[in-house]
């Protein structure tokens, strides 16, 4: 492209990187973000996030904590949507602590959390088998001005089925359909598993076959 004397642009490098990124090349989508650079060609917050959520998914947390850091360094005004792909990659990492450390000190920098990073923290805590902080973590959604949803929903509810916690799960499915949300395909997956064992009432399925 520049030997054909056409200057590429921002939003141009960070088509060409999220190409790559989908592809899982990430080493040429980095060796392209390092050139844009050279260019003087200044990344903004879409490129970063391209690339962050390209390491933090594929578990390459050391360099998108050094990019997050960059970003810091730049000045760049760090969203939700920044946070929301680290907090997510650190906690399928195992890295529980650090995701729930910089879930409680996102206020402190003035960044207000959404119904996905409760989602994402709750997810990371039931993976972790800390039930009662993910169902606390609900709870308290409202209060910090997210409702759940659906999502939130299935997910705790996955978590709770996945640590052998059926009642509470059980409870909770009944909270969800109360709500007007229904179960997702993994979901119900898990319950029908359930039901097989006759771990949960056969009633509960026509229940929720009710509400899709």
């Amino acid at each position: 492209m520049r030997r054909m004397e056409l200057v590429p642009n921002t939003v141009t490098y960070t088509t060409l990187i999220d190409g790559f990124c989908k592809v899982g090349r990430i080493q040429e989508a980095e060796k392209l973000f390092s050139q844009m650079q050279g260019y003087g060609q200044h990344p903004n917050v879409q490129t970063y996030a391209v690339l962050l959520d390209a390491l933090c998914s594929n578990q390459q947390l050391p360099k998108a904590i050094e990019l997050l850091t960059e970003m810091k360094d730049e000045k760049l005004e760090l969203d939700i949507v920044i946070y929301n792909i680290v907090i997510e990659g650190l906690c399928t990492a195992g890295e529980v602590q650090s995701a729930k450390d910089l879930f409680c000190g996102l206020s402190s920098k003035g960044v207000q959390p959404d119904v996905r990073t409760f989602t994402i923290m709750i997810s990371g805590l039931c993976k972790g088998g800390l039930l009662s902080e993910a169902e606390n973590l609900l709870r308290g959604m409202e209060q910090k001005g997210s409702s759940p949803n659906d999502c939130t929903y299935n997910t705790i509810i996955r978590g709770f089925i996945n640590n052998n916690e059926t009642s509470r799960a059980m409870r909770l499915i009944q909270e969800m359909l109360e709500r007007g949300f229904s179960a997702d395909a993994s979901t119900m997956e898990l319950i029908v598993d359930l039901l097989s064992k006759d771990k949960v009432d056969p009633g509960l399925l026509a229940l929720l076959k009710d509400s899709l």
